[in-house]
């Protein structure tokens, strides 16, 4: 494009040589790419491209992801997940336990060192962690029992 732009005698057949070697260098060498980089092994797995992954996609739901850690004088050991009672929409997504990750149940038994990770819609923010805090300092039968 340079020497076009500037007049230089025989720019234009310059022009047509260098893209047509760029088009036919392109048509060679792109078939070849993944097989030289498997060779090379600079391949990583295929991962599929029908599905649509965002990190947090939080924002757009309006949700918040709170982290939790169980102190050793928390009242939520022993506490079941169930038991908890959170607003409408909050759930605990996640406990990390000694390292390892699970998915809870209804069921699964809170212990203290647990952190929990725990999606709550923003309207409701508030009010899961006034919950957590409440059966953290009660137990499990917060608001049942008088201050």
């Amino acid at each position: 494009m340079i020497p076009l732009s500037q007049g230089v005698d025989d720019a234009e057949r310059l022009f047509d040589i260098v893209f047509v070697m760029v088009v036919v260098y392109t048509l060679i060498t792109a078939p070849s790419l993944p097989l030289v980089a498997r060779l090379l092994r600079v391949t990583r797995r295929s991962e599929p491209r029908d599905l649509d992954l965002e990190a947090a996609p939080l924002e757009r739901v309006q949700a918040d992801l709170l982290q939790i850690t169980i102190s050793p004088v928390s009242r939520l050991h022993g506490v079941e997940v169930g038991e908890l009672r959170l607003p409408k929409g909050a759930s605990v997504s996640l406990v990390i336990r000694d390292g390892e990750t699970l998915v809870p149940e209804r069921r699964t038994v809170l212990r203290h060192g647990d952190d929990l990770l725990v999606v709550t819609p923003r309207k409701a923010r508030e009010r899961t962690e006034e919950r957590l805090r409440q059966v953290s300092a009660k137990g499990r039968l917060a608001q049942w029992l008088p201050d």
